[in-house]
């Protein structure tokens, strides 16, 4: 009698996980928007402590830009939209960013 077919593939299949790619969300300094109102936002919608929220609005105040967080391209897009929503409620130009991580 013959014998059965083998149901095993004759390859072995190696799985990669792979992890979505991160993006850095930046803020970037402008001459309008009051200080307390960008930490304000940093804290209410990055969620970031209030120490934090102050150094990062500082650092951004005395060189152009900061690094607010690193998210997923998903959440960086929803955060950053909804920190213009709210800036734009209340007539300011704050502005943020995202950029790809660089590995």
């Amino acid at each position: 009698m013959p014998a059965a077919p083998s149901l095993a593939p004759d390859t072995q299949t190696v799985e990669q996980v792979r992890l979505a790619p991160l993006f850095r969300v930046l803020i970037h300094n402008d001459e309008k928007t009051p200080m307390d109102f960008v930490v304000h936002v940093l804290f209410a919608v990055f969620h970031k402590p209030i120490e934090d929220s102050i150094q990062i609005m500082l650092e951004a105040h005395h060189t152009g830009a900061a690094l607010v967080t690193v998210l997923s391209l998903e959440e960086a897009e929803f955060r950053v939209e909804k920190a213009h929503a709210t800036a734009r409620g209340d007539k300011y130009p704050l502005t943020f960013s995202y950029e790809p991580e660089e590995k």
